[in-house]
């Protein structure tokens, strides 16, 4: 056992050093802990009282039906947002050139709306700027209240809508007329219910006009194709998918989009 044990302890001189090493920590390494780490706390949510009582004065009263007037035009912004502003007309404008072009996925409808929101606050920011200056500022200051911020909020708008219907105020005659009124001599004789749904109807037929102009140029295109199709014995093959790709070559040619643009923009100006 002795010789067993003496010629073992031979062997491993050798491997000693090697064992040295690989117990030793490298460089760079960081010493375990031993302790437990503490839990982390749990988050803090705070908390939201929501409390209805009794108004105790006439000022409560006013206050708390001012707030919900608030609500709900701050409901109908989406609403106020299409059909008050210029949104309406670029919209239906954008939708036309897409259908002229025969065009079913390209630009999406997203996309579309979107260009339309974009020119729409391009065109209406002296509008909404006015609005901000006149009525968003002093009210959140304190220098007004509420019904005087309505006020100062809703004239910048009228007059927006009212310069569209300029050239052409059969609209307000017309919705005049439905209620019974006078012919109005300036804008201060126009109700504003009365001037909404006047100015949605001259929007529609504003960008159905503009979009009958769009189409003229294309359907010509398309009538030649068709014609060529035919003569030479083809009324298999869909005019559309050989009279699309010359429409696309013809509106980038002439510089399509920057021209829509311009010419929308200006009919507002």
């Amino acid at each position: 056992m002795r010789k067993i044990a003496a010629l073992f302890f031979l062997l491993l001189l050798p491997v000693l050093p090697v064992l040295s090493q690989i117990t030793a920590f490298p460089e760079l390494s960081t010493e375990g802990i031993m302790t437990i780490p503490e839990a982390e706390a749990d988050p803090v949510i705070p908390y939201i009282d929501l409390t209805i009582r009794n108004p105790e004065t006439g000022e409560d009263v006013a206050f708390s039906v001012q707030l919900l007037l608030l609500l709900t035009v701050l409901s109908l912004a989406p609403s106020i947002l299409i059909l008050m502003t210029s949104f309406l007309r670029i919209s239906i404008v954008m939708d036309f050139i897409k259908r002229a072009l025969s065009l079913q996925q390209v630009p999406p409808a997203q996309v579309l709306m979107g260009i339309s929101l974009f020119l729409t606050l391009f065109v209406m920011w002296p509008t909404f700027t006015a609005i901000y200056e006149n009525a968003g500022r002093p009210l959140a200051a304190g220098e007004i209240s509420i019904e005087e911020a309505y006020r100062e909020a809703e004239a910048p708008l009228r007059l927006f809508m009212y310069r569209q219907m300029a050239a052409n105020p059969d609209n307000i005659r017309l919705f005049m007329s439905m209620r019974g009124l006078d012919p109005p001599n300036t804008l201060a004789d126009v109700p504003t219910y009365v001037l909404i749904p006047a100015f949605i109807l001259n929007e529609l037929t504003v960008a159905f006009k503009i979009g009958i102009l769009l189409y003229i140029p294309f359907i010509v295109i398309d009538m030649v194709v068709a014609s060529a199709l035919m003569s030479m014995g083809m009324m298999m093959l869909p005019p559309v998918m050989i009279s699309t790709p010359f429409k696309l070559i013809l509106f980038i040619l002439v510089d399509g989009w920057g021209l829509l643009t311009d010419q929308i923009v200006r009919s507002f100006v």
